[in-house]
C-alpha cells in the first residue's frame, strides 16, 4: 500500500516562491529578536558580500547539481546543497579579500532553515521529473508520485529534518544557550551536512565511489568545514581566556 501523491512540475515554482516568502518573514523575526547579529553583519559587511553570496550560491548549485544529474540524464539542474555550499565559498573568499575574521552566518540561519523547509516540499509535489525522489521500498509511508512504485519520500525527510532544526535553535536561542549564540551557523552546516548524507542512500543517484555519489562528498567537505570553524572559533575563546 502507497500513498498516492499529485504531482505538477509547475508546483517547483510556487513553492520556490513560497520559500523566499518564508525565508524573508523569518529573518524579519530572527533580526527583530535578535538585533545584534543583524547588526554585527551590517558593521562588517557591505553590498559586494551579498553579490558574492548570491553569485556563488548560484555557480554552486547548478555545477553541482549538473555534475550529478549528467552522469545519469542528460539534462543539467539544480541543487539547495550546490548552492549551500557555493554561496559559503564566495562568503569565504569576500571575507578573505576584505579581511573580515568573524563569523557572518548568525543572521542567515532561521532563514536558511525556513527556506529549506518549505522549498522542499516543492520538490516533493514536482513529482518525477524534479529527479529528486526516492528510492523504491515497502515503508508504510511510501509514496506513488505517478509511476506505481512506493518510493521514500526523501525531500520531507530533509524538510522535516531542517524544521526540527530550526525549532532546537530557536529555543536554544531564548535561552541564550553559547552554541547557538556562537556558533549557530556552524552547528546549522554539520546538522544539514549530516542529514542530507544519511538521505543520499535513498536516492537513485549514480555512484562514484562505492555507494557514495557526488553529494555525499559534497556533505562530507561541509561538515569538516563547519567543524573546522566551529573548532577554530573555540580554539580562539580559549586563548583570549
Amino acid at each position: 500500500m502507497v500513498i498516492h501523491v499529485p504531482t505538477n512540475p509547475a508546483a517547483h515554482y510556487a513553492f520556490d516562491a513560497a520559500a523566499w516568502v518564508s525565508a524573508t518573514l523569518a529573518a524579519r523575526w530572527q533580526h527583530r529578536r535578535w538585533p545584534e547579529q543583524a547588526l554585527r553583519l551590517s558593521e562588517v559587511t557591505r553590498p559586494s558580500y551579498f553579490i558574492a553570496l548570491g553569485l556563488g550560491a548560484l555557480i554552486g548549485a547548478w555545477v553541482f547539481g549538473s555534475v550529478n544529474s549528467l552522469r545519469s540524464v542528460l539534462a543539467p539542474s539544480h541543487s539547495i546543497a550546490g548552492a549551500l555550499a557555493g554561496g559559503i565559498v564566495g562568503v569565504e573568499l569576500w571575507k578573505a579579500l576584505n579581511g573580515v575574521r568573524v563569523s557572518t552566518g548568525g543572521a542567515l540561519v532561521l532563514p536558511i532553515c525556513v527556506g529549506i523547509t518549505v522549498g522542499r516540499f516543492g520538490c516533493f509535489f514536482a513529482g518525477l521529473p524534479d529527479y529528486t525522489y526516492g528510492v523504491p521500498t515497502s515503508v508504510p509511508w511510501a509514496v506513488d508520485l505517478g509511476d506505481g512504485i512506493g518510493r521514500h519520500p526523501v525531500q520531507l525527510y530533509e524538510s522535516l529534518s531542517m524544521a526540527a532544526f530550526a525549532i532546537v535553535y530557536v529555543c536554544a536561542r531564548l535561552k541564550d544557550a553559547r552554541w547557538a549564540r556562537e556558533h549557530a551557523f556552524h552547528a546549522m552546516i554539520i546538522f544539514y551536512a549530516c542529514q542530507r548524507f544519511i538521505w543520499e542512500f535513498l536516492k537513485p543517484y549514480p555512484a562514484v565511489v562505492g555507494p557514495l555519489n557526488v553529494f555525499h562528498f559534497l556533505m562530507g567537505g561541509l561538515v569538516a568545514y563547519g567543524l573546522f570553524w566551529w573548532g577554530r572559533g573555540r580554539t580562539r575563546q580559549l586563548g583570549a581566556a
